[in-house]
């Protein structure tokens, strides 16, 4: 959809439906006490019968009203004005974009609530009903032989303000949500493809296209005799079992200065995990097809960096495989080396998220960065521990991990951290190599980290566990795209194009 912003009184608006924000109670706020008489006391009138509020409809339409140029006023509630913050008017807007969507719509306005004064509050608003917005029109209908989308979808959203100093801060929230939304779309979309579709090939050639779209993007790569010239024993044994052949992606986005130290994203990208000789449950087994959420979302992040132009450094960092049994695949017991030279035993092949990042996470020395995040659906103990809503961090350095946790905040994708010390490392000692592959039944999230660890000693390293906010089950089952808003939240951030 298209965002536009417009500097005027909402009675000038041409619209095919204006949208105007009314809040709980004797006062509905100045997007309705700021009109003039004519389209005023027809709203106040409609309002006095209370078809609209947290207790009754989220929405109201009313149709020709005297005074405004739009066809429709959509009345959107907005609650209570006590709770009333940025991330309410971006759901209720994303509540309004779904509804306009379906009633053949094509344009909409949206006048922006007042009560917003601050800057960095109108700059989150309108940047979260962007990306509110984009998740309400998104659809997955790539393997569909028959379409079933809107004939006049919503195409056009322009944000109205009367305040001509408010403009260049909406144009900029725009800019960053489009593309946040587009990164997340991308993101979903890889996700959401099955894994007969969407193979470790299928993400090397999607990181080749994307690195076609910018000077400033190269996309390389590596295969499996490249991997095993650098001593990738961990990775490589994982696509042993599996007829396709791994990758290892590499994306690099140079924004900023040659020598400015990069930031390193390393993704997860098993594009299917049967779980190996341990194999898993059938039952909804078809969702292993988001083992690779982590490299959807690292890819989905770099096209954000390239549409937005950060000046900065970033480097993507994917390592693809299949996970399958088969007579060459990893077996319970087996010892394999890492490109760092430490040896793991394979206690169970289920847990070949952490051997493939391990060699990843040994590859990433090499470009000197200033901080290394993987992003990784790793572990079910994630999920018993918060659930779907919230991500798992953990990592070596204090200050990188706040960082995260305030940019989740920031953009409502949040995480919440988790210790991690040499009680919990011991777990993965081993009789017969350096270290086991799995720390037994207890704090499984954190073992898998303190795994990973071991191969992070030489730069600032923070994990993230998506394994239950990367996608939906039930009825809504598809990827969600997290975490690409808190990775570019961070990112926009360290690059100094948001405060």
């Amino acid at each position: 959809m298209r965002y536009l912003t417009k500097t005027t009184a909402a009675e000038n608006i041409a619209t095919q439906c204006l949208i105007l924000g009314v809040f709980d109670g004797k006062h509905p706020g100045a997007s309705i006490s700021g009109l003039p008489a004519t389209p005023r006391k027809p709203i106040q009138a409609a309002l006095k019968k209370g078809d609209l509020g947290e207790k009754s409809a989220p929405t109201l339409m009313l149709y020709a009203v005297p005074g405004f140029k739009a066809e429709r006023v959509l009345l959107l509630s907005l609650g209570e004005r006590k709770s009333f913050d940025a991330r309410k008017l971006a759901s209720a807007m994303g509540t309004a974009i779904a509804l306009l969507n379906k009633n053949a719509t094509r344009d909409c306005a949206l006048l922006m609530p007042e009560e917003l004064r601050e800057n960095n509050e109108l700059y989150s608003a309108t940047r979260d009903l962007v990306i509110a917005g984009e998740e309400q029109l998104y659809c997955f209908d790539q393997c569909k032989s028959k379409k079933n989308r809107p004939k006049k979808p919503l195409g056009k959203l322009t944000l109205v303000t009367a305040d001509r100093k408010q403009a260049g801060i909406l144009k900029k929230a725009l800019k960053h949500g489009s593309a946040i939304a587009g990164g997340m779309t991308l993101a979903k979309n890889l996700a959401n493809l099955p894994g007969n579709i969407c193979t470790p090939g299928y993400l090397a050639d999607t990181a080749r296209k994307l690195g076609r779209k910018s000077t400033k993007l190269k996309a390389t790569a590596l295969t499996e005799k490249q991997m095993q010239r650098l001593g990738m024993g961990a990775l490589l044994s994982v696509s042993r079992g599996s007829r396709e052949p791994a990758k290892l992606i590499i994306l690099e986005y140079r924004g900023a200065k040659e020598t400015s130290r990069p930031v390193v994203l390393v993704g997860k990208g098993l594009t299917f995990d049967a779980g190996g000789i341990s194999i898993k449950p059938s039952a909804n087994m078809d969702e292993m097809k988001y083992d690779m959420c982590g490299g959807a979302s690292v890819l989905g992040t770099l096209q954000a960096c390239v549409e937005l132009e950060l000046p900065i450094n970033v480097v993507g960092i994917v390592p693809s495989s299949e996970n399958l049994p088969d007579g060459d695949a990893n077996k319970p017991g087996d010892i394999v080396t890492s490109m760092a030279g430490l040896t793991i035993e394979i206690l169970n092949t289920d847990a070949e998220g952490r051997l493939i990042l391990c060699d990843a996470l040994t590859y990433a020395e090499r470009f000197k960065p200033a901080a290394v995040i993987d992003i990784a659906t790793l572990t079910g103990a994630c999920v018993v521990a918060l659930g779907h809503h919230t991500t798992g961090l953990l990592g070596n350095d204090d200050k990188l991990a706040e960082e995260l946790l305030q940019a989740g905040e920031c953009i409502n994708d949040p995480a919440w951290r988790l210790p991690m010390n040499d009680d919990y490392a011991r777990q993965l000692d081993s009789n017969f190599a350096d270290m086991a592959n799995i720390g037994g039944k207890g704090a499984g999230t954190i073992t898998a980290a303190c795994f990973l660890s071991r191969f992070t000693e030489k730069y600032k390293w923070a994990h993230l566990d998506i394994a239950g906010t990367a996608w939906k089950s039930g009825k809504d089952k598809g990827a969600t795209g997290r975490p690409v808003p808190l990775l570019m939240q961070m990112l926009l951030k360290r690059s100094k194009q948001v405060e």
